[in-house]
């Protein structure tokens, strides 16, 4: 089993900056992937990034554009999502996913293990 705890939401203006964080346990995570995930009210949850936790690949939506930054830190088993110049479209509960291995990491079906998610407003 894996847990994941997200945190790091709020609300914000059009412009600004926050950093997700999402705290992993529970089995050494060498041969998995991590991701976000979103989801805007009336709205399916939507990829955003994903890393592979041994090499660090990433792999980003196309409409994150450079403003989001995945990373991992395995020193404090931590991923994070720093993102940049937001816009009220971000607007969204944001999710921290967990899945075995580095194949579809764009596939929300693929991921095994999802946290409860940290809500990020973004106000114009």
């Amino acid at each position: 089993q894996v847990q994941l705890v997200e945190s790091g939401g709020g609300s914000v203006k059009a412009g600004d900056s926050l950093r997700l964080s999402c705290l992993v346990s529970g089995r050494t995570l060498d041969s998995y992937a991590m991701a976000w995930f979103r989801q805007a009210p009336g709205k399916e949850r939507e990829f955003v990034s994903a890393i592979t936790w041994f090499g660090g690949n990433t792999y980003d939506a196309d409409f994150v554009k450079g403003r989001f930054t995945i990373s991992r830190d395995p020193a404090k088993n931590r991923v994070y999502l720093q993102m940049n110049n937001l816009e009220p479209e971000d607007t969204a509960v944001y999710y921290c996913a967990a899945k075995y291995g580095s194949a579809t990491l764009g596939s929300l079906s693929a991921y095994d293990y999802w946290g409860l998610g940290t809500q990020v407003t973004v106000s114009s």
